[in-house]
């Protein structure tokens, strides 16, 4: 990957579910890769020690809560006191449902609720913003980086003819307006940063999986592919392709 070299440092925000864990996996089976932080609430789970049996050093779990601002400032710190730089973070969560909470995908303008608009805004917009707040000075610098959080189809304006859905599509299209924006400032500020807006696809993972019966066939991906397929795009993209929006087999995704 022309993002990494033998020294090169990655961090996944949301490393212990389905994509994130896929991400960090590859990450690790890609030699050239000296260090991976994975970030999540649980560091501790069995998939990551697993993990962690397997590369040692070259893995290091953290914990964060990527809805508590002070959480994020923390682990920054303590990012930046092992490496000076990262060249490559990404932002591997998201929310749609809460089952336990009744938090689901609206169906009519009726269905909405504080709740929801809440959670998905504090996991799908904020977070990433915040995120990229406290680690612009470990992405800035004189080597390539990315910056990439992962998005969804439905955030897009242009291409919305459904309707529904209406605080997921929303706080997406949040995100994807902060990526925009991040990359004009980095432009600016950061100009080896490429900022990224991605789309993986239908994956099968716990956000999916009430969803799953209505998916054509061959649509389903698993997250070992889509996170395969993303980390393409990651390495194709150059300083013209930031602020995009793109799908997992690289096809630019109207605003």
């Amino acid at each position: 990957m022309q993002t990494l070299d033998e020294n090169s440092v990655a961090l996944v925000f949301g490393a212990n579910g389905g994509l994130g864990l896929a991400f960090a996996r590859q990450l690790l089976a890609e030699s050239r890769v000296g260090l991976v932080w994975a970030a999540t609430r649980d560091p501790d789970s069995p998939s990551l020690q697993d993990l962690k049996r397997l590369y040692g050093e070259r893995l290091r779990p953290v914990a964060v809560d990527i809805t508590d601002e002070a959480s994020i400032a923390a682990l920054a710190d303590e990012v930046a006191g092992h490496t000076p730089q990262l060249h490559l973070l990404i932002n591997a969560f998201g929310f749609l449902h809460d089952e336990a909470d009744g938090i689901r995908p609206e169906k009519r303008l009726e269905d909405l609720s504080a709740a929801g608009l809440e959670r998905n805004f504090a996991v799908n917009a904020m977070a990433p913003a915040l995120i990229a707040r406290h680690f612009i000075g470990l992405i800035s610098h004189q080597q390539r980086a990315v910056f990439a959080s992962l998005s969804a189809r439905v955030g897009s304006i242009d291409d919305n003819r459904l309707g529904g859905w209406y605080a997921y599509r929303m706080s997406k299209a949040a995100q994807n307006m902060f990526t925009r924006g991040l990359a004009i400032e980095c432009a600016r500020r950061a100009k080896r940063l490429i900022c990224l807006a991605l789309h993986p696809g239908t994956t099968d993972t716990a956000l999916s999986a009430p969803f799953q019966s209505r998916v054509p066939a061959g649509k389903l991906f698993t997250p070992d592919f889509a996170a395969s397929q993303l980390l393409s795009v990651i390495d194709r993209s150059d300083i013209e392709d930031s602020g995009g929006f793109f799908a997992w087999d690289g096809a630019a995704i109207p605003w």
